[in-house]
């Protein structure tokens, strides 16, 4: 079955930078982010700052396409690093700040950054790395607004004009690890980034008077594309949140009317007796996104608050793909499509999607098989891996998601799987085959097995099985303790079990759906 919604946008040939700094309102001296530290900036602020940012970038010399690579912490200052790459034509590659000096080391090779930027605490490790790779500048920014990254561009000039841009020109890259432990790094273009922007500024119907609490990470899709765009584009003051608090976001719901959040958010949210419909009687809208949802939470949250969760469905790849309707759709009569729990809702305009069985076949309504997507808000491949990008994409131009759906008669579509055992654990993607090859590296381990379960907080948490060599003792704990030094937390297995034998099919290929499903109720008991 193939879905098309026609497109709201064509492409653009400018700098999403420039297309961003478009929307601001007329009174740059308005409040633009408000912090839960009580500091507050101003639209001027923004544009100020991004231009001594992008001043720096200048003044550095760097070739054309430099990557600028960072890992900090959550700050509105990073937040403006990323604005002035843009702006300075440059490449922006955000690193997860959990990742270890192994996964760092990694991207730094892959990636070959012109510039790293990282916190003054991980200064001694980071630039060992970068400069070992040749790395010619790196930089320190901190979360407390100091860093040698502050200072160098508080020399520069407030004065700075674009640079321009083309709408298939390289704007970032997300690392994705893949399914054979490697990393890959998609390609996004201005124009990937600023049609999706456009395309949900209307689908979700972002209004003038819209205030954002922004939660998210920065590092991701949800929290720097999709929330700081949607929120950029329309010109709307954001509240910016370093870290997710339930009660801090509680606290703020009066003086917003737009959150987006992962399904563990709400369900910790949900644990809050302060949570009512009057605390939410401002609201307009709550987005979830990046794990599925379980549908008692979706439940849950319609009966303490009065709204209806918005699901969407989206990828590092391809930015935001489906989303159920922000207002009535006219195509289901008077009463329109209603938002509906367990599913994504439809593709977004210019969106074409369409799930294929076995050699190639359309699937039938509420059939199960692979979804392909094409679209401008596609990627154009992965960093310098051209067998693997060809691998990804069909022969007329579908990318395969990897993940497995249907689409019901009225045009829903539904995730019921992944087809490759991507593991989404409190809204980060966990790749077992990267768990695994760290854990077969481990003295006295033969093989192992990751898998993910139901985990009523995160979701989903990996489960970690493991067969010992010949004549080895191996302890659970102490597995789990060396992981913790060479991998970010997020992808550390919540349980680890030591065995002789894995299951296997005739094939000898180990049987993860049957230790899915031995270890299926594992997590229950903390519900």
């Amino acid at each position: 079955m193939t879905t098309t919604s026609p497109s709201s946008c064509g492409q653009s040939d400018q700098n999403l930078f420039s297309a961003l700094r478009a929307r601001f309102p007329a009174l740059l001296d308005s409040a633009a982010v408000e912090t839960d530290q009580g500091l507050v900036y101003s639209w001027r602020d923004l544009e100020r700052a991004t231009a001594m940012m992008a001043n720096l970038l200048t003044s550095l010399d760097l070739p054309a396409g430099a990557r600028i690579a960072v890992q900090v912490e959550k700050s509105v200052e990073a937040m403006m690093l990323y604005l002035a790459t843009l702006r300075a034509g440059y490449v922006f590659l955000p690193l997860n700040t959990a990742y270890k000096s192994t996964e760092v080391d990694y991207f730094v090779q892959n990636a070959q950054p012109s510039v790293v930027v990282c916190s003054a605490a991980d200064f001694g490790w980071v630039s060992k790395i970068a400069f070992k790779n040749g790395v010619q500048h790196v930089f320190t920014l901190n979360d407390d607004r100091t860093g040698s990254w502050l200072e160098r561009a508080a020399q520069c000039s407030d004065q700075h004009t674009p640079v321009a841009r083309k709408a298939d020109d390289l704007a970032a890259i997300l690392y994705t690890s893949g399914t054979t432990g490697r990393s890959k790094g998609a390609m996004l273009s201005h124009g990937n980034l600023l049609s999706n922007t456009q395309v949900l500024h209307d689908y979700w119907s972002w209004r003038a008077d819209d205030v954002l609490i922004h939660a998210l990470p920065i590092f991701h899709v949800h929290g720097l594309f999709v929330a700081l765009h949607g929120a950029l584009f329309n010109g709307s003051k954001m509240i910016w949140l370093a870290k997710f608090d339930a009660k801090t976001v509680l606290r703020h719901l009066p003086q917003a009317t737009v959150f987006m959040g992962v399904p563990t958010l709400y369900v910790r949210m949900l644990a809050e007796p302060a949570l009512t419909p009057a605390l939410a009687r401002h609201m307009r809208l709550f987005v979830s996104g990046s794990a599925p949802m379980l549908l008692e939470t979706f439940v849950a949250w319609r009966e303490r608050t009065g709204h209806t969760i918005l699901e969407r469905y989206g990828m590092s790849e391809t930015v935001m793909l489906t989303s159920n309707p922000c207002q009535p759709d006219a195509r289901f009569g008077a009463q329109g499509a209603q938002r509906r729990g367990g599913t994504v809702g439809f593709p977004l305009p210019g969106v074409s999607l369409r799930v294929r069985g076995e050699h190639g076949r359309d699937c039938d309504v509420d059939e199960i098989g692979g979804i392909e997507v094409k679209g401008p808000n596609v990627f154009s491949g992965y960093w310098r891996m051209p067998e693997k990008t060809a691998e990804e994409f069909t022969s007329d131009g579908f990318f395969r998601t990897g993940d497995v759906g249907k689409v019901d008669a009225d045009g829903f579509v539904t995730i019921v799987g992944r087809s490759k055992d991507l593991i989404i654990s409190g809204g980060y993607n966990v790749y077992p085959a990267e768990i695994e090859s760290f854990l077969n590296d481990l003295p006295g381990v033969a093989e192992s097995a990751v898998v993910g379960v139901a985990h009523p907080d995160f979701g989903e948490v990996g489960v970690a099985v493991v067969i010992p060599k010949a004549g080895a003792q191996l302890d659970p704990a102490s597995i789990i303790g060396n992981l913790k030094s060479r991998l970010a937390n997020f992808k550390i297995p919540k349980h680890c079990v030591v065995t002789a034998e894995l299951p296997r099919n005739a094939m000898g290929k180990v049987q993860k759906n049957l230790l899915r499903e031995q270890f299926r109720t594992l997590f229950q008991a903390d519900a």
